[in-house]
């Protein structure tokens, strides 16, 4: 059973060779209307409150504060392009940044050897997705939300629901408070990782095999493409990439608790969902996913410089997300009408074709 579908909403150029330049921009306005929409904000917030929010200090704070999101918006990204979807991202998070600490303060080991392991076990439990979802079939949200508390239930016993706490080496606190060009590092960890992923989704095989079993593993299965490879692979670079999130969330708090963690696994998915709304809608993309987390940066920071109370955060997540799913299954369900009424470009790729389409939604 599919947990996301992937099918690109973008016009194609067969639609913009034959509509007027009317039509290109009602086409392309959907398109980028989430990044016009961030531009927006940020004019209307730098205006409203010029002496806090246009500010190198608060450029550190949203960077800070948001890089961890960020990174664990694209580790959901990445299953959700095989049409998958990983709710380890916010549970793992909570076992992954009290190991990074825990291996060196009550283990002992030196931090660089403390990260690897955290990095290993990352990788094993996203090895693990991967098996409960393709070989014991499982659906991936059912499976991820069991995997994902368990992981939570580990934290819990190997804390004792005591904070982990001790003195770390220079080393370790460095990885997130060293600061780059007068910015936080974690920002740069972001910008490469998206980097890297943008190029593999967008112009290596890799990137374009996925895409086509997201719209249709079966279709893919059909053209050669190894399905339960690349879907294990995708749960592997996500536990990968969420058990750095928490070497690095360590390493930003210096201590280890269970109670922290949680409170991003919404966030992260409101950003991807939303993601899959901009650049290329009805598609969960690199850029788009960072658009997402930007504009839920952007809009809590200017609401609480406003003064709104601790609740807005998590009320403006819950709204959002609940706006970006509806967004992106209306694009879904107008895009599969379309194409139903027109003939598909032969420049098209496998997972835009309207068999690709029909078949994934039965």
């Amino acid at each position: 059973m599919q947990s996301i579908e992937s099918n690109a909403l973008e016009p194609t150029r067969h639609e913009l060779q034959t509509a007027s330049p009317g039509e290109k921009l009602i086409r392309f306005l959907p398109v980028y209307g989430l990044v016009l929409l961030t531009v927006f904000l940020i004019l209307l917030f730098s205006i409203l409150l010029p002496n806090t929010f246009p500010t190198l200090l608060n450029v550190r704070s949203i960077l800070s504060d948001k890089s961890i999101i960020a990174m664990l918006s694209l580790a959901a990204m990445i299953p959700m392009v095989t049409g998958k979807i990983d709710l380890t991202v916010g549970y793992g998070i909570v076992l992954w940044h009290i190991l990074a600490i825990s291996l060196q303060t009550w283990g002992g080991l030196p931090w660089p050897l403390a990260v690897l392991i955290v990095l290993l076990l990352g990788a094993f439990v996203g090895f693990c997705n991967g098996m409960l979802v393709e070989v014991a079939k499982i659906d991936s949200f059912i499976a991820t939300l069991g995997t994902g508390t368990v992981l939570y239930a580990l934290a819990l016993w190997h804390t004792g629901g005591r904070q982990v706490v001790g003195i770390l080496p220079d080393g370790f606190y460095a990885i997130n408070g060293t600061m780059v060009f007068g910015l936080p590092i974690t920002g740069f960890y972001v910008l490469v990782i998206a980097l890297a992923m943008w190029l593999i989704f967008e112009y290596l095989p890799i990137g374009r095999y996925m895409y086509a079993i997201g719209a249709n593993p079966k279709a893919a299965s059909l053209n050669g493409i190894p399905v339960q490879r690349y879907t294990m692979a995708a749960f592997i670079t996500s536990g990968t990439l969420t058990a750095l999130a928490g070497i690095i969330l360590a390493s930003k708090l210096r201590i280890g608790q269970a109670s922290v963690g949680l409170e991003f696994l919404l966030p992260a998915l409101v950003g991807a969902f939303l993601g899959s709304t901009t650049i290329k809608p009805g598609r969960v993309n690199v850029w788009g996913t960072i658009i997402g987390v930007t504009i839920l940066a952007v809009g809590i920071s200017g609401i609480q410089q406003f003064g709104g109370s601790f609740w807005v955060e998590p009320m403006f997540n819950g709204v959002t997300l609940l706006v970006a799913i509806g967004i992106a299954g209306y694009a879904q369900r107008k895009r599969s009408a379309a194409r139903k009424l027109s003939p598909p470009s032969k420049n098209e790729p496998i997972s835009s074709t309207p068999e690709t389409h029909s078949e994934s939604s039965n």
